[in-house]
């Protein structure tokens, strides 16, 4: 009965650290979200409106970047110097507003 006891017992803490091991790249790989590229992200900034360009459909925020419009965008009534919410998406280089909220 002691050497049945003794071997078990030897099996598991043999085998008891490749488990372990295992179980924890495991969860790991789990836990880790899929890479998401930045252009897919949408983001958001708030600032004041430095100059807006509607036939070439741009909009000047006062830090200095141009963000597209679409194509479809109908003017709120931007005016310069009007604080705005800008949400966009990056695509490439470029800086693609989805949306312009005054205020």
């Amino acid at each position: 009965m002691r050497k049945l006891v003794a071997s078990t017992l030897i099996a598991l803490l043999v085998a008891a650290p490749g488990a372990a091991f295992a179980a924890s790249t495991t969860a790991n790989a789990m836990a880790k979200p899929a890479a998401v590229s930045a252009s897919t992200q949408p983001m958001t900034i708030a600032s004041t409106v430095k100059a807006i360009d509607l036939k070439a459909h741009t909009l000047t925020l006062a830090n200095g970047i141009s963000y597209v419009l679409p194509s479809t965008f109908k003017d709120p009534g931007l005016k310069v110097g009007e604080k705005v919410s800008v949400k966009y998406r990056m695509n490439g280089k470029a800086y693609d507003a989805t949306s312009v909220t005054i205020g």
